[in-house]
């Protein structure tokens, strides 16, 4: 029998003349704006850019739909009296006008809280402040391998909610869930990952609690069936178990667990009742650095009880790294030049540093998120030859990195570049062979690129023109 998703049914019923607003047209929002056409709602969307700056299709599509808009800085004066605002995860539900709708009766949600409220498949999700996409991908690609009918979505991969409709509840979906999908989130997955949780976005949180309470919705509303994977070695999720429901699964590369996944030297091991199974030796994995080895134990713990360990053990010596993440591009006299563009904080680039036992050309620096870059001064003086830097954070990781030196009476070459285009000429003049150049900002992109992916396209680029 032809399965029938009586939630969405329902939900699509009555959708029929209800006001919906759709807030921010970002790559999550952009398709509600056919499914609820398509559902004759009646739609307003608000965006905070001007009508000019949002690409012209998306325009003549909600003219074509004669939607209801209201655009710029003051676009959210107008939400008021509706019945379901849909917000983009930039959107955060702690603005004064959303707050307002919700005290009068409007469901305030997000695309990717409706798809798991109405999700008839099991929900693997993955959050963390380093490390999720690529937890995130192996999760997807181990279930691949075992034959699941699989989607992958959140921050990576397509907005799901209009996939709904042939999800089935054999299926499995894996989603990416970042503090801002988060936030305000009233149901968890079934399975709930935190790789890590250390400071980030404080730019637009409020402060780090904020930060960590969104982490937490992850397993906030789990029951006793469900499952959160914790990492052992963080002091705030180690911690958090104690605020779990649900069965929790540790991993860890410093402690000898008696239950859960560790990276114990160069093998990855299961933990059960203190006996430890072999499961990987890291000499066949593709991905370098004891960061990624972490993210692979992660991925094990989450598809323990989905998957075979042969199988996945295949799917992981198959897989490759992540576009932007230690990502090899080429070698050039001898000296290995690497994308490590999505390392946008401090802790993401000591874990890039951690990777290479070859002397480092960093090259760091850029949009500023609030953080503290006195941690990352002691990795660069220890593992760096020379560091180029630019953007908004390159005087804060100057001065850290000239107080760390001096402390340790080491000498360090620090040079200050305006553009990329111009570090990577003093990157190719400096570097000496059998030296790495490493491309790793633990910094934001905004200041100078789109997102950190159009950074890394940029610097790959530039180097594939040397």
């Amino acid at each position: 029998m032809e399965y029938k998703n009586k939630k969405l049914e329902e939900f699509n019923k009555n959708l029929f003349n209800k006001k919906v607003a759709i807030i921010g047209l970002g790559v999550s929002n952009i398709p509600l704006i056919d499914y609820m056409y398509d559902k004759k709602a009646k739609v307003t969307v608000f965006d905070d850019r001007e009508e000019e700056k949002i690409p012209k299709e998306i325009i003549n599509k909600i003219k074509k739909y004669k939607f209801e808009t209201s655009f710029g800085k003051d676009n959210l004066s107008k939400l008021k009296e509706f019945d379901i605002i849909f917000r983009s995860p930039s959107c955060m539900p702690t603005k004064p006008e959303l707050e307002e709708e919700a005290k009068n009766g409007a469901i305030v949600t997000t695309e990717i809280e409706m798809l798991m409220q109405m999700c008839p498949a099991k929900v693997i999700g993955v959050t963390g402040s380093d490390g999720k996409t690529t937890t995130t991908s192996l999760i997807y690609e181990i279930l691949k391998k075992a034959g699941y009918n699989t989607y992958l979505g959140g921050n990576i991969g397509t907005p799901l909610f209009t996939n709904l409709e042939e999800m089935k509840p054999e299926d499995i979906v894996v989603l990416e869930l970042s503090s801002f999908q988060l936030m305000g989130m009233k149901i968890s997955p079934h399975i709930g990952v935190i790789t890590n949780i250390t400071p980030n976005h404080l730019n637009i949180h409020k402060d780090y609690e904020e930060y960590i309470d969104a982490k937490k919705n992850i397993f906030k509303y789990q029951n006793e069936n469900d499952i959160v994977i914790l990492n052992y070695d963080n002091e705030i999720t180690r911690n958090a178990a104690k605020e779990a429901t649900s069965k929790v699964v540790f991993f860890s590369h410093k402690e000898k667990l008696e239950n859960g996944f560790i990276v114990d030297g160069k093998i990855i091991k299961e933990c059960e009742d203190d006996i430890r199974k072999h499961i990987i030796d890291t000499k066949d994995i593709i991905l370098r650095g004891e960061h990624n080895f972490e993210n692979v134990a992660t991925a094990l713990a989450a598809t323990k009880t989905l998957v075979s360990q042969e199988i996945a053990v295949k799917a992981i010596k198959e897989f490759k790294p992540v576009e932007h993440r230690l990502e090899f591009i080429r070698e050039i006299d001898k000296v290995k030049w690497y994308n490590d563009s999505v390392s946008s904080s401090p802790t993401r680039t000591i874990a890039g540093l951690n990777s290479f036992d070859e002397e480092i050309v960093l090259i760091a620096g850029g949009y500023d998120k609030n953080l503290d870059y006195t941690p990352i001064a002691k990795p660069i003086v220890e593992k760096v030859k020379k560091l180029i830097l630019l953007g908004q954070t390159s005087n804060k990781i100057y001065e850290s990195v000239k107080a760390e030196a001096e402390k340790q009476n080491v000498k360090i070459d620090i040079y200050m570049c305006s553009s990329l285009e111009e570090t990577v000429t003093l990157a190719k003049r400096i570097a000496k062979p059998n030296q790495v150049v490493l491309f790793s900002p633990a910094s934001a992109s905004f200041d100078m690129f789109k997102n950190f992916a159009d950074r890394g396209e940029q610097f790959k680029k530039l180097v594939n023109e040397l």
